[in-house]
């Protein structure tokens, strides 16, 4: 496209963060929007956002004048008509993108690209209002526009593949990190990425510990940048609880995206997160913040057992043994107490299967973390039966590696191994459903969401025997259908294959 016009339908966060990126890559560029005066006043801050970019180095004072006297607020959707291509940022409504797209679609040329920014609506529904559909792709940009990497290029059946082409070429030409999903209702990142929300609020609807600590063991043991109720808290429920809504509704009510009644809570009492000043944590002045449950320092015990997947152990056991603290790995020799790394059995499962055991050993449950040489906190839950020492023992042996020790309720899977099992699972079957390939999957969840690994990369490195038997696990505690596995991992797990060959 070169520097032909680009027109902004919608001059919103999104919408300007998307006229941000196109004039900095050269574009002139038209700003509408059906609000009086919404258009013009995000150009002025698109254009004082530029000022701020070049006062921070981060662009030439020269740069940032031209980039800013490319955009024009637009006072009438006529005024769109000579762009080379339209992208829709308006309302999540599909009557309105509908009209609006039937609108542009006579005022441009044939050879216009036409994008919709959805991020839950059906693309086939918006087509639908076009005289000619295979005009129409989606193009979703991540928030903040002008920082995330990518953008999801969306067809539906009738998309001409030339269209998709185009628009592939423009993300790259803008800096984005493109990836080819097919309409399904969330495309990649938010089909894939609903298990950790999921996840995080049913911990903290089944009491396994406070939103702070759920917080801090997925970034301080799973490497995330934030948890899934702080993140939550930072999208906003309302928004954040309409797209679970908008998926599980277009999946016919499947039990995996099933809202949750904590945030459903949330929400009608208007306790949104950052912008209202309250959601599962208090941003309003002088609250007090709200730390995670750590536990005191205990004694360093002289000799631990640690069982569990080899490979996991071992790592675990150089992390413990540097603090100072004898690792066995063999659970039959002499131990005061057996750390058992989770493998989605609870403390009173294992403590059942070891309690014919005449020599029976105190057992607790250890979380996993995606690399227990870095980890800063590890999650931990002790059956019924563990008793207070042999507690103790173990929180001291996780604290002489240099771990913050949080205790959760013995619930199958803990946190972090959970939530990476059900993106694992939820990754395979956009794979298995052709939604996406399983790098362009993994791609879009690092780029998108800034996860610090691909869940199918993590799969790889587990194995896939290992997350389906920890799936299978989570489906016998709970006896429901949201925990059902997907056909491709159980056929990698029997196959022994990769998702990454």
């Amino acid at each position: 496209m070169g520097n032909a016009t680009v027109a902004v339908a919608g001059a919103g966060a999104m919408g300007g963060g998307i006229a941000q990126v196109a004039a900095a890559a050269g574009h002139p560029v038209l700003v509408y929007d059906a609000r009086a005066g919404a258009a013009s006043a995000a150009v002025a801050q698109i254009r004082g956002m530029f000022e701020k970019l070049a006062a921070k180095g981060r662009m030439t004072a020269a740069a940032a004048a031209e980039a800013g006297a490319r955009l024009r607020a637009a006072g009438a959707l006529a005024e769109l008509a000579p762009a080379a291509a339209v992208i829709e940022a308006i309302v999540e409504d599909l009557a309105a993108k509908q009209k609006l797209f039937a609108e542009v679609e006579s005022l441009v040329s044939g050879e216009c690209l036409l994008a919709t920014n959805t991020s839950s609506l059906s693309l086939a529904a918006i087509a639908r209002a076009l005289r000619a559909p295979k005009r129409l792709v989606g193009m979703h940009f991540f928030n903040p526009a002008p920082l995330m990497e990518l953008v999801e290029v969306v067809g539906t059946l009738v998309t001409d593949p030339e269209a998709l082409e185009r628009t592939e070429a423009l993300a790259r030409a803008w800096g984005k990190a493109p990836v080819r999903a097919r309409a399904t209702p969330g495309f990649i990142v938010n089909r894939v990425a609903r298990p950790f929300y999921a996840e995080g609020l049913r911990l903290l609807s089944e009491q396994a510990a406070d939103a702070a600590t759920v917080d801090a063991v997925l970034r301080e043991a799973g490497g995330f940048r934030m948890g899934p109720l702080e993140l939550t808290d930072l999208i906003g429920h309302d928004v954040n609880f309409a797209v679970t809504r908008t998926v599980w509704e277009s999946f016919f009510h499947d039990p995996r995206f099933t809202p949750s009644l904590v945030q459903q809570e949330l929400v009608e009492a208007g306790w949104l997160g950052r912008k209202s000043g309250r959601g599962f944590y208090d941003y309003r002045e002088g609250a007090a913040p709200s730390l995670p449950r750590t536990e005191a320092p205990q004694p360093r015990p002289d000799r631990v057992a640690l069982t569990g997947y080899p490979d996991l152990a071992a790592a675990l056991a150089a992390r413990l043994q540097s603090g100072g603290v004898e690792v066995v790995l063999d659970p039959h020799l002499p131990t005061d107490l057996v750390l058992h790394i989770g493998d989605g059995r609870t403390a009173a499962a294992l403590e059942g299967l070891a309690a014919g055991n005449a020599r029976h050993q105190p057992t607790v449950v250890v979380d996993l973390a995606l690399d227990y040489a870095t980890a800063q906190r590890v999650a931990i839950a002790v059956s019924p039966r563990c008793h207070e020492d042999a507690c103790a023992s173990a929180i001291g042996a996780l604290q002489a590696g240099g771990l913050a020790v949080s205790r959760l309720r013995d619930l199958p899977g803990l946190a972090l191994l959970r939530t990476l099992a059900m993106l694992a699972n939820e990754a395979a079957d956009a794979v298995h459903q052709g939604v996406a390939s399983a790098p362009a999957v993994d791609l879009a969840l690092r780029k998108g969401v800034n996860y610090p690994i691909g869940p199918l990369a993590w799969a790889d490195r587990m194995g896939a025997a290992r997350v389906l038997a920890v799936l299978d696990g989570l489906a016998r505690f709970y006896g429901e259908d949201r925990y059902r596995a997907s056909p491709l991992l159980r056929q990698l797990a029997a196959s022994g294959g990769m998702f990454h060959e």
